[in-house]
């Protein structure tokens, strides 16, 4: 299942949000039982049973519904207080009564979940413009955050150049799909999860990306390949990125052989 750090949310379906309106409930005036039964309602309770059965697929509905909290539910009854994943996910456990087989333990199902999700697959692309002198980065929502390829983490069953295409498109609004070639990626495994970018040339400079996503990419930006870390040898550069550096002898070879 396509996922993010607990810091950061996915593009999420309009259908999930608009059920607000169809269901005229509003959170502006609702209790926080009120709120956990409906995220309980919303993304748990009609979960199927081989998704029930694993402490670890439950996770990733319930750092979904931590999303939504934070960019929905709060959005409208800004009382709410933020919540870190961990306490989110503790209150869910307790509150919904398909959890609370685990809630006495939620420490060690909350640790599993996080090694597991460290541990899924990642998709995504290093575009490039016609003069492969240039690639496109995004910037994480947080002020924290680095720069980094658009990618995202695999869904069950999904090819790996279709998630690949799905992420881009989410984070930047660009469509690889008549661009990508399967068979011209990049692999590794770094910190146990294993990453796949796609090498995609020719992506026009004047593009006005866009991120479909809510409260996840706060920038996305053409960076001169020279200003990538480990470009050059004994070149500092000022900035974040995050898992740039394994990359860059990959695209330091499309360069030189263009």
């Amino acid at each position: 299942m396509a996922s993010s750090s607990s810091s950061s949310s996915p593009e999420i379906s309009n259908s999930s949000h608009n059920n607000n309106t169809h269901n005229h409930f509003s959170f502006k005036y609702a209790s926080q039982e009120e709120v956990l039964e409906d995220l309980s309602s919303r993304f748990i309770l009609n979960l199927p049973d081989e998704e029930l059965a694993s402490v670890e697929r439950i996770c990733f509905q319930v750092e979904q519904a931590h999303w939504f909290y934070e960019d929905f539910i709060r959005e409208e009854n800004p009382k709410f207080p933020t919540l870190p994943l961990k306490k989110f996910s503790a209150m869910l456990f307790k509150a919904c009564p398909m959890l609370q087989q685990w809630s006495h333990d939620h420490e060690q199902a909350f640790n599993t979940f996080m090694q597991y999700k460290t541990r899924v697959p990642v998709c995504g692309a290093i575009m490039l413009n016609d003069t492969l002198d240039k690639c496109v980065l995004v910037k994480g929502w947080k002020s924290s955050s680095g720069w980094g390829f658009p990618k995202g983490k695999i869904n069950q069953d999904e090819e790996p150049h279709r998630c690949a295409v799905r992420e881009v498109l989410e984070e930047t609004g660009y469509d690889l799909a008549r661009q990508i070639q399967p068979e011209f990626r990049v692999e590794m495994t770094v910190r146990e999860q294993h990453i796949t970018l796609y090498i995609v040339v020719g992506v026009p400079e004047d593009y006005p990306f866009h991120t479909r996503t809510r409260k996840e990419i706060s920038k996305i930006e053409w960076f001169p390949l020279s200003n990538l870390p480990t470009w050059k040898r004994n070149k500092t550069v000022p900035g974040k990125f995050y898992l740039i550096s394994p990359f860059v002898p990959c695209v330091l070879f499309c360069f030189i052989f263009q």
